[in-house]
This record gives C-alpha cells, structure tokens and sequence, in this order.
C-alpha cells in the first residue's frame, strides 16, 4: 500500500493530459442498469436486515472486452454472490469532471451505500461527493486521496506479465517482440518492462519494440501500430489497451499475441498466448460484506495474485507443455511469495543496475517506476512526466 501523491497511475496521466479513459459519451444516469429485486435501503445501506445499494461507475462501455468488462464482471460476481442482501447498479461511459461528480452525488442521494469509481479521473469528483455525503461509502480505483469513507483500490498486474513474458520469449522464434504502449506513465512502463524480463529469462537475446500508441481504446489507431510491428518482423506482440485489435493483426501475420486485462483468447485464437487479466470480484464481495457489518474502514489496497485480484488468462494452444509447466511453477512462487519480477539484478537500457543483486523493487519504486529495461528497442516519451 501506498499513500504517495507523487506517483502517477495511467488516470492520474490522462486527468493532467484533460484526456479521459476511452470515454465514448457522457452518458451519465440515462445508462444506467441495474439487477437485484427491490429497493435498498438509505443512508449508508450497512447494518442487520438491511440491503445494501451498490453502484458502479464506469469510464467506457461494459462491453469494451478490457478494463471496464473485468469491473462489470466483478460487479456480476458481487450480485450473484450476496443475492438479495445487495442491489448493485452500474453507470457506463461517464465522462470525467463535472459530468461525473453530478453520477456521484445522485447515487448518493438515491440512497446508494456504497459507490465504486473505476477511472482514476474520478477522484477528485469522488473526494467532492465523499466530503457532501459522509454517510456513503466511497470506493476509487487506482486513486490516492482517501477520506474517512473514501478508499482505494488497485494491484500489480506486473506479475502476471512477467509470467505472460516467457510463453512470449519462447514464442519468440528469432527473438523479435513488439509492444503497444497505451501512455508513458509507471503502470505502463513497469507492464512492458514485466514481459521483457519474462522474456528474456528464457531467451537472453530477445528485444521488444515499443510503439506508443496514447490510446486505452482506439482499435483503428491499435490495428496500424499492431501492422507496422508485423510488417517489421516481430514474431510476438503485447499491449496494454483494453481492444483486441492487436491479437488480429497479429493472427493474420502468424504472430504470437499476449492481451491484457482480461482474457481475450476468443478475438484471435490462433495467435493467443495468455495474459494479465483482473478479478475484481472477491474484493468488491469483501467491500460491500464489511459495509453490511458496518466495519469498513478506509484504507489504499493495492492486490496481487496472492489473493486473487490479478490472475493469468488461460493458455493459447500454441503453448506447449513444458512452458506451462515453467510458468505455473513460476505462477506459484510468486503467490507464495518466493518470487518476484522485479528482483535484482534488474538493468536498464543503458546497462545501470537499477535493482541489484538480492534486492527486491519496493512498492515505491514499482509505482514511480521510469525507465526501460534491457531488451526494449523505444525511449518514454518526454510527456511522461
């Protein structure tokens, strides 16, 4: 966990930048679904014998196949799991700012216990209508301003990248890989830095392209960077965007492709490899169970694949035995705690030890992580910071 406001995450960027996350309209309170029966309770929905009204706020549409659907999923998982001691909601393609502190406060009014943002342009809205209803629980994912009832929430998808980079290093017949970069901020760079040295603890020699896209979701930007890779002769390509763009491309090449945030195998199944993919779910059932007993408290959770939060995608078919078994042995070490991907020695382009022998990268240092390591063709754009 950390409460550092320096560190930038990709919302924090795109909020600096007046971007927001792939938002596709300002489509506010007149999307919004629900699913559960009845009405739930006012105030701050905890207690005995009350239902609890959950609402979720999304950046981009349910059905984006990425960062947005893995949320939904999560939500989906929270219904089924606490039935009708909750009555969870959800309000998609809220664009960030004005629009979406006026969904915030209007779930609060309407009586919603506990309220989950999931764009990180969202916070200060969400530190707005936390200090106008207090009696409301607020949840923001990959934020770092909390409140008595503001929280937040994010994980370490770099583990599951690191995992994702030797079924990509073995894929890599000459050793060629390329990378679609959404923004140069530290969850991006610490995810590409991940699968190259994945890579290359089973091919030495491997390199990996990196294209900066700055798109989260633009599958016509994606499909042109994904063919310039193919056309300049990589044999696997990665990325962190929430379209599957780049897994066609790459399966009408021939190439090898690893997605991102969910598992995307059904896109392009010929050239899937496997994946990071988020499992929000557990977490969103514990929330709203502790807002029920009423002993919630704020914290900043920052998950991994020791509790579930992050997971691999299912293998591709393409991916033989004896590389599975490489990288559940390494999948289980990392959950017990034996392993981790950024453990020295860690070098960056220019060859300087940027975590020695014996060491091990601190949470810090993952999420203000602002250099390339060995093996990455490509510079981070001046606009990182």
């Amino acid at each position: 966990m950390t409460n550092n406001p320096n560190l930038k995450t990709r919302r924090q960027f795109l909020a600096g930048a007046g971007l927001t996350l792939g938002a596709i309209g300002a489509g506010g309170l007149l999307s919004a679904c629900s699913s559960g029966g009845g009405s739930g309770s006012s105030g701050s929905g905890g207690g005995s014998g009350d239902k609890l009204k959950a609402a979720f706020v999304y950046i981009g549409p349910t059905g984006d196949a990425g960062w947005t659907g893995r949320h939904d999923a999560g939500r989906k998982m929270l219904q089924k799991k606490l039935g009708d001691k909750v009555e969870t909601s959800f309000v998609e393609n809220v664009a960030e700012g004005a629009t979406a502190q006026r969904t915030f406060e209007d779930l609060a009014r309407k009586g919603n216990g506990l309220v989950f943002g999931t764009s990180f342009g969202y916070m200060d809205s969400m530190l707005a209508a936390a200090k106008k209803y207090p009696d409301t629980v607020f949840m923001h994912a990959t934020g770092f301003k909390t409140a008595k009832n503001l929280g937040t929430y994010a994980g370490g998808a770099e583990q599951a990248s690191y995992l994702a980079g030797i079924a990509a290093g073995k894929a890599a017949k000459d050793g060629k890989m390329g990378y679609l970069a959404p923004f140069p901020i530290p969850e991006v760079i610490r995810g590409l830095n991940a699968l190259m040295l994945g890579a290359r603890s089973v091919n030495p020699d491997a390199t990996m392209q990196v294209v900066w896209t700055s798109t989260w979701f633009d599958p016509d930007k994606e499909k042109q960077a994904a063919q310039g890779l193919t056309n300049s002769g990589v044999d696997v390509i990665g990325m962190q965007q929430d379209s599957p763009a780049a897994g066609k491309v790459a399966q009408d090449a021939g190439d090898k492709w690893v997605g991102f945030n969910d598992d995307m195998q059904r896109f392009a199944p010929k050239a899937w490899l496997t994946g990071p993919m988020w499992n929000w779910g557990p977490f969103y059932v514990k929330t709203a169970k502790q807002v029920l007993n009423n002993t919630w408290k704020s914290e900043q959770y920052y998950g991994g694949m020791d509790d579930g939060l992050v997971q691999l995608a299912p293998f591709g078919d393409s991916v033989d035995a004896d590389t599975k078994k490489m990288i559940e042995e390494e999948k289980q070490a990392t959950i017990d705690g034996d392993f981790h991907a950024f453990q020295g020695p860690v070098k960056d382009q220019d060859g300087k030890v940027r975590i020695p022998k014996g060491k091990t990268a601190s949470l810090d240092d993952l999420l203000s992580m602002d250099y390339l390591v060995e093996g990455v063709i490509g510079k981070i754009p001046k606009n990182a910071g």
